[in-house]
């Protein structure tokens, strides 16, 4: 992690409670806590100058803390991630270090590649007149498409978020499975990550909650309606976060999976190196 020529903080918000997955901040059947694998993802990141970890929990504090990783306590009454962050990020100003740009990784995204938290940050920088940025991946199946759980997001053509729904978007008047296949994509899942100028971040927790918000459930559709411009980049792969127990296995099972492939190459050397040498 080097400092970039921007002041950028990553902020991981990790609340406790989950309703799907109980305690998924502190699940560790790969030896170390869901959360610290995603920070450790962030700590690779070369824009930037911190990497936090804000929670309400005291448990993922000393866990956090286990793995050297720099924590911050806040309150338990924050209705969203983003209300996390913010705090945060003023619990930093009092101690004299104001970034330049806020980045808001959820702590169930573990397997974020860096090179994908680099690029939000260079959307922002790359275009001083947008407010945030945030990421978008291909969709390429029906299912998806549907699956309300899946956030769908279209853009205009400055790469700009037109709107984000749980709904499929556009809508597939017709059942013509080739849209699917084209390239560039008719459809993009949102993925929850955001980069935001620090006092547009500030400003965005005080802003009134619109009907639209309410009622898709989705906190970026206020940014919209007060009007945020938004920029999306593109991951072309994207994992996904970690929701389900289902989801948590999947992550799991590719863990193990990577880490066997690291080591056997190793044991294989090992195995075929001279005695004594």
């Amino acid at each position: 992690m080097n400092a970039f020529h921007q002041q950028v903080v990553i902020v991981i918000p990790a609340r406790l409670g989950s309703t799907r997955l109980p305690r998924k901040m502190l699940l560790a059947e790969t030896g170390k806590p869901l959360v610290i694998h995603t920070w450790e993802a962030a700590q690779q990141s070369t824009r930037a100058s911190l990497v936090l970890i804000a929670t309400d929990s005291a448990e993922i504090v000393e866990a956090a803390r286990a793995y050297g990783a720099e924590v911050c306590l806040t309150s338990p009454n924050h209705l969203s991630g983003t209300d996390r962050v913010a705090e945060a990020v003023q619990l930093l100003m009092t101690k004299g270090f104001r970034p330049d740009i806020v980045v808001n990784l959820q702590g169930d995204e573990p397997e974020i590649p860096p090179a994908a938290i680099d690029h939000i940050v260079d959307l922002l920088t790359s275009d001083g007149h947008v407010d945030m940025a945030t990421l978008a991946s291909p969709i390429r199946s029906r299912d998806k498409l549907l699956d309300p759980a899946t956030v769908k997001v279209i853009l205009d053509a400055r790469q700009r978020a037109l709107y984000f729904s749980r709904s499929p978007i556009p809508y597939p008047r017709s059942n013509d499975g080739t849209l699917f296949q084209k390239d560039p994509p008719c459809y993009w899942q949102h993925i929850g990550i955001y980069a935001y100028r620090t006092q547009r971040l500030l400003e965005f927790t005080k802003l009134s909650q619109p009907d639209i918000e309410k009622i898709e459930s989705l906190e970026q559709l206020r940014a919209l309606w007060h009007g945020y411009a938004i920029k999306v980049g593109f991951v072309w792969q994207h994992n996904g976060g970690i929701d389900t127990p289902e989801d948590y296995a999947g992550f799991v099972a590719r863990w193990r999976d990577k880490t066997t492939a690291l080591l056997v190459p190793a044991l294989m050397d090992t195995a075929t190196s001279p005695v004594g040498s």
